[in-house]
């Protein structure tokens, strides 16, 4: 598989943390999700990339089927021994982490100079 342009997400690297933000305020149809997930992946598996930090300052809405990306992605960055890190999680969107139980599993700072500061 081709790895195409990246419609959903956008890349930064700070100080070695690759800072992934999304575009889309809704990350909810099983296209989208998928995409999403391909391109989250492949920052892993293809291009190498340890530690993640996740900025979900755009996000408004997740379905729970993008919430099972997040944890596939949790394990690929283990299995390389990097790191994941969340931020900038919208107060709705946190309750459903809070209600699941993510915020137990993934480590979620309120903004992105704290969770860069904890790499």
């Amino acid at each position: 598989m081709s790895q195409g342009p990246r419609r959903h997400i956008r890349i930064e690297i700070v100080d070695g943390v690759t800072v992934v933000s999304f575009v889309e305020s809704k990350i909810v149809t099983e296209e989208n999700i998928q995409e999403v997930g391909d391109q989250l992946y492949s920052l892993v598996e293809d291009e190498g990339h340890k530690n993640l930090l996740l900025n979900f300052g755009n996000v408004q809405y997740l379905s729970s089927a993008a919430l099972g990306k997040l944890i596939n992605l949790k394990k690929k960055v283990a299995s390389v021994k990097g790191k994941l890190k969340l931020c900038c999680i919208h107060p709705d969107l946190l309750e459903v982490f809070r209600i699941t139980r993510l915020d137990q599993v993934f480590e979620i700072h309120g903004d992105e100079q704290a969770a860069l500061d904890k790499f």
